[in-house]
């Protein structure tokens, strides 16, 4: 049996220095944790009827089992030394098979009942057959739940024994019932709870392209945009490529208005105009009389109200 000189693993260590925890663990280490089972451990051990049983194999690879039996189950041999049976079960051994491979074990007791309390007993396992330890300890116990004997057992050397705090752990209240300890009933034992049977074993890989990962995101935006505008009712938004259209016809205003030579044309065309006029005037020829030549008549007598007279008699 070896006990590591220090208490916790070297990664637990390691996180307390990067997490500034140091203080708080060696506290606890010097308070609560110890390398055997002291006489209120063994006590609490003895009246338990569940634990919970956490292994791993050679290649880390973890699992965690539950087991249970009248109270004491878990026989304490000493200090040092406990022991649970193993009765006759699937017969995938995937508890054994770990220990076989990796004999590190974590046994965690929950105390649901009486004082909600936890402990954990953490050590190196070996397997060790019925008929071979009852040469070894007088005292196990031959007598087990429905008559059931132990095929063999995990026999394990405490390296570690600390509490579980309560804070957290629910107050349940035993009730009777039937267990059909050892059955091999399929129906009693659960059955196919949980439609293992008819599941595929492996989970079928997605078959979605890539090429249509792109195309979701991109339309996500656009609806999440369309139903803003929605929930806030801003149905001008929808309104908005109308008045934005008067907005491209006020250009084509502008160019009518903007039509210079027109107004440059009159303009130019003033001066010979006015002239005519006065020719007209001065020489009576009625020839090049027109609309325009009535207005300017029309203004002539305002300016020579003597000259007009004879062209109005013509």
């Amino acid at each position: 049996m070896s006990i590591r000189p220090t208490l916790g693993s070297v990664g637990e260590h390691e996180l307390q220095n990067e997490f500034g925890t140091t203080e708080r663990a060696e506290r606890f280490y010097s308070d609560q944790m110890l390398n055997h089972l002291n006489p209120t451990m063994i006590e609490f051990i003895a009246r338990q009827e569940m634990a919970f049983v956490a292994t791993a194999d050679a290649h880390g690879e973890c699992d965690s089992t539950f087991r249970a039996g009248e109270p004491g189950f878990i026989h304490v041999i000493d200090p040092r030394t406990v022991a649970y049976p193993e009765y006759r079960g699937n017969g995938v051994m995937a508890s054994l098979g770990n220990i076989r491979e990796n004999p590190h074990v974590g046994i965690l007791m929950m105390d649901f009942v009486r004082d909600l309390i936890g402990l954990h007993v953490n050590g190196s396992a070996r397997i060790v057959e019925d008929v071979d330890l009852r040469t070894q300890l007088a005292d196990l116990p031959d007598t087990h739940a429905n008559g059931r004997t132990p095929e063999r057992w995990v026999v394990v050397d405490v390296e570690e024994a600390y509490i579980h705090c309560r804070k957290h752990i629910p107050r349940m209240a035993p009730v009777d019932r039937d267990r059909s300890w050892g059955t091999d009933d399929v129906r009693r034992k659960g059955g196919d709870y949980f439609d293992a049977k008819g599941t595929p074993h492996e989970l079928p890989e997605p078959v979605a392209p890539a090429a249509e990962i792109p195309v979701v995101p991109a339309k996500a935006p656009a609806r999440k945009r369309t139903a803003k505008k929605a929930a806030t009712g801003k149905t001008p938004a929808i309104k908005t490529p109308a008045a934005k259209t008067p907005a491209t016809e006020t250009p084509t205003r502008k160019t009518p208005a903007a039509k210079t030579p027109a107004k440059k044309a009159p303009a130019r065309k003033a001066a010979p105009r006015k002239a005519v006029a006065a020719t007209a005037a001065t020489s009576r020829t009625p020839v090049k009389k027109s609309v325009t030549q009535k207005t300017t008549a029309a203004r002539i007598p305002a300016k020579r109200a003597g000259a007009s007279e004879p062209t109005v008699e013509e």
